[in-house]
């Protein structure tokens, strides 16, 4: 059996290259079956492409697909008479809680349990299985087939190498746990600030959602996995204004550093880092730099939303700022007290992961609207204003 510390956890930057070393690391293997695995279709879409640029073709001992195709393909649909007798028809993709009985006069949500009513906590009407419960039967699986489900998938695969681990939560970090303690190679990658989307959201492991992954690894498989923060820590998109000025978002993680490469330097020329822009020079500033535009939801046709673009790089790019994200470059806020079940709270003052993803679109510059705050903002943003 594998040693233990050929696991491992990389933490990375944006611009560091994670499919890149995924896809390098994949190649070194020649004679054992490998894995790839990633929440989106886009991304699943992105290693294939990256195969190909660097490779010419994709491997015959490669398998990529997503998440969710994974754990049917080879936690569901083996194992499920073990937990249920009938047909499972495919998985209802879901965005908020599934299986809700009702909804009470605090108009809160009820949902079925697996007690009370096992088929509607798990499916639909037409028998498929809810994706926000795929982790959790698959689980199940392997608990009632006695291990059986892992012992097959391990005969399949020596290696799984898993992208964008931030995305996973819930029961997903208790599938990653089973890998972790089997023969199976784990190899998982991701940037802790990235996190805009999430397989599901339920109470397990509620803790370790919003990119504390590194956390999850250290209370719940410390011996199981290496934790690397070292070797994808260099961005080679962004320079080190972007670095640092996008650091200042998470200051308890590891800051960001600017790569040394050459061929990633080139072409920045004297508009680098991170600009205010008021809103009567956007035009010229749009004439003379041709940044790409960035909204955080709606956009037009030519232009990008901060959630959409994960993953793209520009050279420069111009970002329309929400009113919260508007209050934090004044006065440098991350958090905000809220009203909670049990008294007050302390949230995020605005969505930092989208926001974070926007900044490290730029390659060499930020462009960030600004009337309000043109002469009051936070350490690290230049005023940039039309020559007369």
């Amino acid at each position: 059996m594998q040693s233990y510390n050929n696991n491992r956890l990389v933490l990375s930057v944006a611009g560091s290259g994670k499919t890149t070393y995924l896809v390098r690391e994949a190649i070194k293997i020649q004679e054992q079956n490998i894995l790839i695995t990633t929440y989106t279709e886009a991304n699943e879409r992105e290693i294939k492409k990256k195969f190909i640029e660097i490779h010419g073709f994709i491997p015959s001992n490669v398998t990529i697909q997503t998440w969710f195709s994974f754990l049917l393909q080879h936690g569901v649909r083996p194992y499920q008479g073990t937990v249920f007798e009938g047909e499972i028809k495919g998985m209802l993709l879901v965005n908020s809680a599934s299986g809700i009985r009702f909804v009470n006069k605090h108009k809160i949500a009820v949902p079925y349990t697996e007690e009370n009513d096992f088929v509607k906590h798990y499916f639909s009407s037409n028998f498929k299985i809810y994706s926000d419960k795929i982790s959790k039967f698959v689980v199940k699986c392997n608990r009632q087939s006695g291990g059986a489900l892992l012992n097959r998938l391990s005969k399949i695969y020596q290696h799984i190498f898993i992208d964008e681990v931030q995305d996973l939560a819930g029961n997903d970090l208790e599938i990653l746990l089973l890998f972790l303690r089997s023969g199976i190679r784990t190899v998982m990658v991701g940037d802790p600030r990235q996190v805009t989307y999430l397989t599901h959201h339920e109470r397990k492991y509620k803790k370790y959602t919003n990119g504390n992954i590194k956390q999850f690894i250290i209370e719940k498989a410390p011996k199981s996995c290496f934790i690397d923060e070292t070797t994808l820590a260099c961005s080679h998109r962004n320079n080190q204004e972007i670095c640092s000025f996008s650091s200042k978002l998470y200051p308890e993680l590891t800051a960001s550093t600017a790569c040394s490469c050459m061929e990633c330097r080139y072409g920045e020329g004297d508009h680098r880092g991170v600009f205010l822009v008021k809103s009567c020079d956007i035009d010229s500033y749009k004439k003379k730099y041709a940044p790409a535009i960035l909204r955080y939801s709606m956009s037009l046709e030519s232009e990008w939303n901060f959630g959409n673009c994960k993953g793209l790089g520009f050279d420069r790019v111009l970002i329309f700022p929400t009113g919260a994200i508007t209050k934090y470059l004044q006065d440098g806020q991350l958090k905000k007290t809220v009203k909670g079940k049990n008294g007050t709270e302390e949230a995020n003052s605005f969505d930092k992961a989208k926001f974070y993803v926007a900044l490290t679109r730029a390659r060499h510059s930020v462009a960030i609207i600004s009337d309000s705050f043109f002469d009051k903002h936070i350490d690290g943003i230049q005023e940039w204003e039309l020559e007369k």
